[in-house]
């Protein structure tokens, strides 16, 4: 795409003639006090999050939505920073005026979570003891953590209930943390291709990545800033992650054993396969934005994420639960499978809480949830559209 055209798309995005957010901003906000009270027996101060606002709250604060991301995720959601950005946020096929988190109607927040490296406090972050980076010695952190860092943040805005808490895939994972630690501060939930667990095969992708991190020589047991980054280890994680998120149906669709820029076999170690093209540069590109160390921290969260840890099932883990629930799996979807959806959904019908389930049938992998889906986008525009007005009738009855 011509510069020129990025341009004009931007643009009128900020003229609100593209169904966009527009131009948006990230803030920050940070807190000390009292410091971050860890799971690993730790703490954490100060702390700043990075985050983006998109909509207005209504006048009875009643329609805020909290969405949280995913691994290589951040706070930019939707819309643009600047008229010249190539591509839009990460959600933009979900976030915006007259999209399934309708701008006009509901106000979205989006955090960076701790831990990470777009913004909010992580081991790139600077440590204010010593005024170098936190490297290996920031503290480990769990979903549970990330989750009541962004409590903080919402209770800051002045929320004292959100209309709903929304993610996919890691972020599912911290919208139903949400719902079983603060039961009283949400209304609805959106578990988009989730789990309430990952899986051993899951966690022992993540761990092959974490140790090509690590084998690295660059990666310098973590302490790496101001030197070269661990590229290579970094890459061949992203490499193997995003294996993951794809099907062997999409694979087989978009690249099958077609050659890139070549007719015949060159019987030698360059880059042969289209597929083997890919899978690079979405390694390269990876390094050029994202922390090493983040991902060390934020796969090996991933790992450590149960719901019922400290319950003795999953049923008795939900049955504080207020929210009421739609739960998203994708038929093509291996990472996070429809049965892990349905283990989710069992347990909320264990419990009475309203729950409707949808498995969207599609050939795109664990990836989907990103893509534009119109069976996904009409099931949550309808889902937050019944929630919000529940929430409002419920409010009338009590003469709010």
């Amino acid at each position: 795409m011509a510069t020129d055209e990025k341009v004009a798309i931007a643009e009128d995005s900020k003229l609100g003639g593209a169904r966009s957010a527009g131009l948006v901003e990230t803030q920050t906000w940070a807190f000390d006090d009292p410091p971050l009270a860890l799971e690993c027996g730790r703490s954490l101060s100060p702390v700043t999050q990075a985050y983006e606002i998109y909509g207005e709250l209504s006048p009875n604060r009643d329609n805020a939505i909290l969405i949280f991301h995913a691994l290589s995720g951040d706070a930019h959601v939707a819309g643009y920073h600047t008229p010249e950005d190539p591509k839009p946020g990460w959600w933009d096929v979900m976030v915006g005026p007259g999209k399934p988190f309708d701008t006009e109607k509901y106000v979205v927040v989006c955090a960076n979570i701790i831990g990470g490296c777009k913004g909010s406090t992580g081991p790139s972050s600077v440590n204010p003891r010593t005024g170098k980076p936190y490297g290996p010695s920031f503290p480990m952190v769990t979903l549970g953590d990330m989750v009541q860092a962004q409590k903080r943040l919402i209770d800051h805005l002045g929320i004292k209930r959100l209309l709903a808490v929304s993610g996919g895939s890691m972020g599912g994972m911290m919208a139903l943390d949400w719902a079983v630690r603060y039961p009283d501060s949400v209304a609805s939930v959106l578990a988009i291709a989730t789990s309430a667990r990952l899986n051993a095969q899951g966690i022992a992708f993540d761990e092959v990545g974490r140790q090509a991190i690590m084998a690295d020589p660059g990666w310098c047991g973590g302490d790496y800033y101001g030197r070269s980054v661990p590229q290579s280890g970094l890459a061949i994680a992203r490499m193997v992650g995003h294996i993951t998120y794809l099907s062997e149906e999409q694979m087989k669709a978009k690249f099958g054993r077609r050659l890139q820029d070549r007719e015949s076999f060159g019987y030698d170690f360059e880059t042969e396969f289209q597929i083997e093209s890919y899978l690079r540069y979405q390694g390269n590109s990876f390094v050029r934005r994202f922390d090493a160390n983040s991902y060390l921290y934020i796969t090996k969260a991933i790992d450590y994420f149960d719901l019922a840890n400290g319950h003795h099932s999953l049923v008795e883990a939900l049955e504080r639960v207020q929210a009421e629930f739609l739960v998203v799996s994708f038929s093509s979807d291996w990472l996070y499978p429809t049965g892990e959806s349905k283990e989710i959904v069992r347990a909320l019908q264990a419990n009475g809480i309203p729950t409707t389930f949808l498995e969207v049938p599609n050939a795109y992998g664990h990836d989907a949830f990103l893509l534009p889906n119109e069976q996904l986008a009409e099931s949550v525009s309808g889902f937050l559209a019944n929630v919000q007005q529940r929430v409002r009738q419920h409010a009338e009855r009590r003469g709010i």
